[in-house]
């Protein structure tokens, strides 16, 4: 009996899989939790990240919920304390500061045209004090409007669309889609009555 190209192949996948699945999967069980080790997970992560106090613990804790998954006789409440302690001497020693973290994420978001209620509802999220981003943004040079205005051309919308046709056809959308990237209303509205801006201007 001839065998096909087309079978050939499928029997050879077929011993693939086969040989693939009678190999012993590996062990994925979370390493052991002390406090050497979350301070050597706070530190890496921090190599690689600036972050918020309040988001470092979260990602401490989440190391310890996964570990305490596998070995529910893990006392997690000893655990929770050692990461206070990581936090409070990385705060000390100013590899924790969460008015340098708030500053380096404004000025990031409004770079990259982000509104001012964007900037708080993300920054918040991180477990930054309100009043603290509040004084930061108060210190910034922006206005509203030329976000807006760049965000908008970033996504080819309002004033930025192929042509008033365009616009006009799209014009709830594109509400829409600067109100919910946090713009004011007010705002909003200004960048949709904004004059056209042909493409290659």
């Amino acid at each position: 009996m001839v065998i096909s190209y087309e079978q050939s192949n499928i029997k050879r996948k077929f011993f693939q899989v086969a040989e693939y699945d009678n190999k012993p999967i590996k062990n994925k069980t979370p390493k052991k939790i002390t406090k050497q080790r979350l301070k050597n997970i706070a530190l890496y992560y921090l190599k690689r990240f600036e972050s918020s106090v309040e988001n470092l613990r979260q990602v401490l804790k989440r190391r310890i919920n996964d570990y305490a998954f596998y070995n529910p006789e893990f006392n997690k409440n000893e655990a929770y304390a050692w990461v206070e302690e990581i936090l409070s001497d990385f705060e000390r020693l100013k590899y924790l500061d969460d008015e340098r973290y708030a500053q380096i994420k404004i000025r990031g978001y409004l770079n990259t045209s982000k509104s001012a209620r964007y900037i708080k509802i993300k920054l918040g999220q991180k477990g930054l004090d309100a009043d603290l981003i509040d004084n930061i943004l108060s210190e910034q040079e922006y206005n509203p409007l030329d976000l807006g205005l760049k965000f908008a051309k970033k996504k080819r919308i309002g004033p930025y669309r192929k042509d008033e046709v365009s616009r006009k056809e799209n014009r709830h959308k594109d509400m829409g889609v600067l109100v919910r990237a946090g713009f004011d209303y007010d705002i909003v509205c200004e960048i949709l009555e904004h004059d056209f801006i042909s493409e290659d201007m």
